[in-house]
């Protein structure tokens, strides 16, 4: 940019982000409101741009290349010229830790990616603001020292002058407080405030036995679909009538703040117990239950609440709030609309959960995974008609980690998808090698789960065909198990997907049939090859005699095969054959084994 050409008259705002789409969505918001925007995809570049020209508000991200947000921003504060230009921190990471470091080395704001354009004006806005008046009061300072060495003569007159200018910075500074420390939306007290309280309840509780205290962490389940549905003056809107109903539910002594987004902290003091607490989230849960009338419409609201009680034990008021944060996600788990006490165990697992996250990035960047393989047996003619693919992951320190200690984390991270894939190819890769061995029986089926996340990708059957050619399977004889979760998320999307996929005459089969939505009207809308039979009913065969028939006589009458999970007995296998159950696979026949064993499996040429 050539500074020659910028307006003088206008603020002058540089962002500093490594990502080229943020700066132009940014700069574009920003020049539309009339500011002058400088951008900088890298610390250099902003160290030539203040040098060049220093700003009025730098927009800093964290996760940059080199030199990351928080060391550039310490190096503008530790620089005299630039130590007062306030830095608004523009990030996706939303931990409270990363949010209270970024306030620590300096920064004035905290704004989470993905950011609504309105609420960066805003804040934007009020910083702008800030600064004028804190130049305002620099200059006011100035003017004042200036015209009392000017008027040392009239003393009672420039004393007079002086306590009138003395009464407006005071004013002005009380204003500038009060916008640091409260939200501009609802007028509640905003994090930092919180977070001052938070902290003069835990030295009081370190200094007076009876003193007792609890933080309630609250987010609202439902307020992206209104506000993305609506738009966001009616979101505003709502969080103002939240923040008001939720006022109504406390007593003068609490605090009530909005700690950002649709979150909001609750300082309950002077309290004598827990239940005190819960009655609070009891009451709150209560009132947002009710509906909300707002200008133009009428919605609904509901809210989970993580209460933590406020032990003086604790070493630092960030770790109240996070845990609160912690006990609130437990309730969210539980089905939203609910509220959850933490407890200590909660915190350790939560670190545990976060170290298996961890893991879990490396092993994909490692491929630590492993393959096995159980056989299905056709109870037609007692023989191995094909095997399921099942992963495991090879853990440097913990060994053998099994799908179900590891699979929910992955789903919740995304990495589902990728692990998905290296199974279904490695599974493929084995048939294709299994295939052409000369003990092999013709013929041999693979059977592979998918997650919802992978099948609802817009290039899934363009994978399976990439996968296919590269293995040289027949596609005949690929199954794909998928839950009804997966029918269930986009029935019209997924028709597409089924109609593509039986052209090239890859099976369907519908796992864990029974535990979940268990509707027949989607049995008749799809065509699924097999039904499969969970080993939960299978197992209790003895105590309820009717629903495996049952479940085995859906499928018959609309052509699919049966196949029951979990045979461990020679009395099931019995009852399975006696009810025309087309497969079966289980503990009885084989456990999963490893690729090497299957090859000795199929030599045995095992009956049953």
């Amino acid at each position: 940019m050539k500074y020659e050409h910028l307006d003088p008259n206008k603020k002058d705002i540089l962002i500093i982000d490594d990502m080229a789409d943020n700066l132009r969505v940014l700069s574009s918001i920003l020049t539309r409101e009339g500011y002058n925007v400088r951008k900088a995809l890298n610390w250099q570049m902003a160290l030539t741009a203040t040098q060049t020209l220093l700003p009025d508000l730098i927009l800093l991200d964290i996760m940059m290349p080199e030199v990351d947000g928080y060391e550039i921003c310490q190096t503008f504060k530790a620089w005299e010229l630039t130590a007062d230009i306030p830095v608004i921190f523009i990030s996706a990471l939303d931990d409270v830790f990363d949010k209270v470091k970024a306030f620590r080395v300096g920064g004035v704001d905290y704004i989470t990616k993905p950011f609504e354009f309105q609420e960066v004006l805003v804040r934007v806005q009020n910083q702008l603001a800030l600064r004028s008046a804190r130049l305002e009061i620099l200059k006011l300072n100035i003017e004042l020292e200036y015209r009392v060495k000017e008027r040392t003569g009239e003393l009672e007159k420039a004393l007079q002058k002086l306590q009138q200018e003395i009464n407006s910075r005071q004013k002005l500074q009380s204003q500038l407080l009060d916008i640091a420390l409260h939200d501009s939306l609802t007028g509640l007290p905003n994090r930092v405030l919180f977070m001052r309280r938070l902290e003069n309840a835990l030295n009081r509780a370190k200094q007076e036995s009876s003193y007792q205290f609890a933080v309630l962490f609250l987010d609202c389940d439902r307020f992206k679909v209104i506000n993305d549905s609506l738009g966001h003056l009616v979101g505003d809107e709502l969080l103002i009538a939240i923040a008001h109903r939720l006022q109504a539910c406390l007593i003068p002594i609490d605090t009530l703040a909005r700690l950002g987004g649709d979150e909001f902290g609750i300082l309950l003091e002077n309290i004598t117990d827990i239940n005190i607490a819960i009655q609070v989230a009891e009451r709150i849960l209560q009132q947002l239950s009710l509906a909300f009338k707002l200008s133009r419409y009428e919605v609904f609201m509901n809210a989970s609440i993580g209460i933590t009680w406020g032990n003086k034990d604790y070493d630092l008021p960030e770790y109240l709030l996070r845990d609160a944060d912690t006990a609130m996600y437990r309730a969210k788990a539980q089905g939203k609309a609910k509220y959850h006490v933490f407890n200590p165990a909660m915190h350790q697992e939560a670190i545990q959960l976060l170290e298996l996250e961890n893991d879990l990035r490396r092993a994909v960047e490692r491929q630590e995974f492993l393959v096995y393989y159980q056989p299905i047996v056709s109870l037609t003619t007692g023989r191995i008609s094909g095997f399921e693919a099942l992963i495991r992951w090879q853990h440097p320190i913990r060994g053998l980690v099994v799908p179900v200690e590891f699979i929910p984390v992955a789903e919740e991270t995304g990495l589902i998808n990728a692990i998905n894939t290296w199974v279904l190819k490695s599974a493929c890769y084995q048939l294709s090698i299994w295939q052409n061995h000369p003990v092999t029986p013709e013929p041999l089926t693979m059977s592979v789960n998918l997650s919802a996340r992978l099948f609802l990708q817009p290039n899934f059957v363009e994978q399976i065909d990439r996968i296919i050619y590269e293995t040289k399977i027949n596609p005949a004889y690929l199954e794909l198990e998928i839950t009804e979760s997966v029918i269930m998320e986009n029935t019209n999307a997924i028709k597409i997907i089924f109609q593509q996929l039986k052209k090239r005459k890859i099976k369907l089969i519908m796992d864990d049939f029974g535990t979940g939505y268990s509707s027949l009207s989607y049995l008749h809308s799809f065509p699924l090859n097999a039904l499969k039979i969970d080993k939960s009913f299978v197992q209790r065969m003895q105590e309820n005699m009717e629903l495996v028939p049952a479940m085995i006589g859906i499928a018959n009458s609309m052509g699919m095969s049966a196949i029951a999970e979990g045979v461990e007995t020679q009395e099931q296998l019995a009852q399975l054959r006696s009810l025309n159950c087309n497969f079966a696979q289980g503990y009885l026949f084989s456990q999963p084994i490893e690729q090497q064993l299957v090859i000795q499996l199929l030599a045995a040429a095992p009956q049953w």
